[in-house]
């Protein structure tokens, strides 16, 4: 993190994404505050003649002051003064109990509902970044990013933040308070507690930066080694390698439990000692003024002020030292935090989806070049070809020759570095890339089924009530899988389990056939999804996707050759470049009269 990145500067930016309906729910807190404040200089204020008419009524009596409230209460005698100040003093006791619960609620409420607002924010900026933003970053920085530091921002920045506001004002009002008992004690008292938080915290502000690069980096550590234990459960088992994988996890986990402990012992350890400081002043001004003529009298009712203003003022001094703190330990979370809610929304977001691109006639890819960073080779360079609408495209070539990231780049998930893909002579850019994907289903070689039925992950992403039923079976009977589902007791409401585990591979390939065709899109890509089916079954999708239609263009990339015999043409690349390109029967009359076996090995 920067240095020139303090927490005041952090702060102001996590406040720019706090929406205008939060920021005044902010305000009305701040107006709270400070009537908490005010009801505690009361509760404060009432104690000093309440213990005055236990020791000496008769000086309360005789105050100028008391008069107006003696002749309206109709008060007679000094005696008589006891109960309506006793009832005075647990009125305004309850009343600032009261304030001070009421706000314990609100803050509470206010920050865990912005610490959603923040998380929501989180979630819907990362959906929306480009696809090569997804590719470039691992997948555990971000669900940290959601769930632990999102968190993180609640527990330690903004509900320290609202308890330091607080604590501030109601160090304020109370110091008000002990001032007009007796100035120089009261200022004695705040300049000598505030000076130990202040050296504690010059003291351990060092350590605290030190532990919160650790809880930032190791609670992402933790995600990952989380992931990556249980996403390869199978290999995990089959290896034995449970014990490494919960060493990785204890390497992380460690420091972070030990990181977070040190933070906690920094801002609760003060308080003991600060609490016996109170104290002894407390003793040592009883000792001095009762030293004084009248002393027992006068003392105690500037000590009971005084100890119930200490009561008050060393746990408000207390939490404001906490919750600077607590900020200070949450600084570089709220920094990584602050940096996936900086990433930009694009300009479609609050517009109507698109009407999807006119695409009548072809698919062009003119002086196409790709790489994924300026430090990187080129993957695609100077691609030149032309793709008929209707028509049916086989892509081939050993691993790495960039078949992949062509198609990312059709599919408008990567934008060419050099040169342009365009639609009917039309070039695809920011303004209208949206409206070319409407045309386009993908169905990729690792399908993801979402831990939901049957047809809720046919029908994927569409709101479970607006699922059309009669698709659904229509794209599950192209998909040669119909008869599958159909033989289950619950049918389409069968549940798949987590990433289809409850599937076999072949069954979840065809589900993702037939996510593809209930999108009933004119452009479907195949980027190795029959790879898991046997040839009897691959051709009968085939065929079936053969027969929907000419206006259907599909480009696929096969494991196995035979898979693009209907296609219109077949492309080879190699390093980047288009090799050659010719039909099925071309293809293999070449690898024959070559002497190479059939059909063709190693062409994915």
């Amino acid at each position: 993190m920067p240095a020139t990145q303090s927490i005041t500067t952090l702060l102001s930016r996590l406040w720019q994404h706090i929406s205008p309906r939060r920021r005044g729910q902010f305000g009305l807190l701040l107006i709270l505050m400070i009537s908490a404040s005010f009801a505690e200089i009361l509760s404060i204020g009432a104690v000093l003649p309440f213990l005055a008419v236990l020791t000496a009524p008769e000086r309360i009596f005789q105050l100028p002051a008391a008069q107006p409230f003696i002749r309206a209460a109709g008060i007679a005698n000094a005696s008589q003064l006891l109960l309506p100040l006793t009832i005075t003093f647990g009125i305004a006791a309850i009343l600032s109990g009261a304030m001070r619960l009421l706000l314990l609620w609100v803050s509470t409420r206010l920050s865990f509902a912005t610490g959603a607002d923040l998380s929501i924010s989180i979630y819907r900026r990362t959906l929306y970044q480009p696809y090569a933003v997804h590719v470039s970053r691992n997948s555990s920085e971000v669900i940290n990013g959601i769930s632990s530091k999102a968190n993180t921002v609640i527990y330690s920045v903004i509900v320290p933040a609202l308890t330091l506001i607080s604590s501030s004002i109601m160090l304020i009002t109370i110091l008000m308070a002990l001032l007009t008992i007796n100035p120089v004690i009261a200022l004695a008292a705040i300049g000598g507690f505030g000076m130990i938080y202040v050296f504690i915290l010059k003291l351990t502000q060092n350590q605290q930066l030190i532990n919160s690069k650790c809880i930032a980096r190791e609670s992402t550590q933790v995600i990952k080694s989380l992931q990556e234990g249980l996403g390869g459960i199978r290999d995990v088992l089959i290896d034995g390698s449970q014990a490494a994988y919960c060493q990785i996890y204890r390497n992380a986990d460690h420091p972070l439990r030990k990181a977070q402990g040190n933070n906690t012992f920094i801002g609760a350890s003060p308080r003991f000692g600060i609490e016996a400081l109170g104290m002894m002043l407390i003793a040592l001004l009883a000792y001095a003024l009762a030293r004084q003529p009248d002393g027992i009298a006068k003392a105690i009712p500037v000590l009971g002020a005084l100890a119930l203003g200490a009561q008050r003022l060393l746990p408000v001094l207390q939490a404001a030292y906490s919750s600077w703190s607590s900020i200070q330990g949450g600084q570089v979370s709220l920094h990584d935090t602050l940096e996936l809610l900086d990433q930009p929304l694009p300009d479609y977001i609050d517009k109507p989806l698109d009407k999807p691109l006119p695409f009548t006639q072809h698919i062009n890819l003119k002086d196409l070049s790709f790489r994924y960073t300026a430090q990187t080779s080129l993957v695609l360079n100077n691609l030149n070809f032309t793709i008929k609408k209707g028509s049916r495209i086989g892509f081939i070539g050993v691993t790495g020759s960039g078949k992949s990231t062509l198609l990312d780049l059709v599919m408008g998930l990567l934008t060419p570095t050099e040169g342009a893909l365009e639609i009917d002579d039309q070039p695809i850019s920011t303004s209208n890339n949206r409206a070319w994907q409407a045309h386009i289903a993908h169905v990729p070689q690792a399908i993801f089924l979402a831990d939901s039925t049957i047809e809720e992950n046919i029908a994927f992403g569409v709101a479970k009530g607006k699922i059309d039923q009669t698709r659904v079976k229509q794209a599950a009977l192209q998909a040669q899988i119909a008869d599958i589902i159909e033989s289950w007791p619950k049918k389409y409401q069968t549940y798949v389990g987590e990433r289809g585990i409850r599937l076999s591979g072949g069954q979840r390939q065809r589900i993702g056939i037939a996510r593809a065709l209930y999108k009933q899109a004119d452009v479907i890509i195949f980027d190795e999804a029959t790879s898991a089916l046997d040839n009897e079954t691959e051709q009968a999708v085939m065929q079936a996707i053969e027969r929907l239609g000419d206006d259907l263009t599909v480009m696929i990339i096969a494991h196995r050759l035979t898979t693009l015999k209907n296609c219109t043409q077949i492309v080879e690349l190699a390093d980047g470049e288009i090799k050659r390109i010719g039909t099925y029967t071309e293809i293999v009359s070449k690898e024959k009269a070559n002497g190479h076996a059939f059909p063709i090995s190693k062409v994915h």
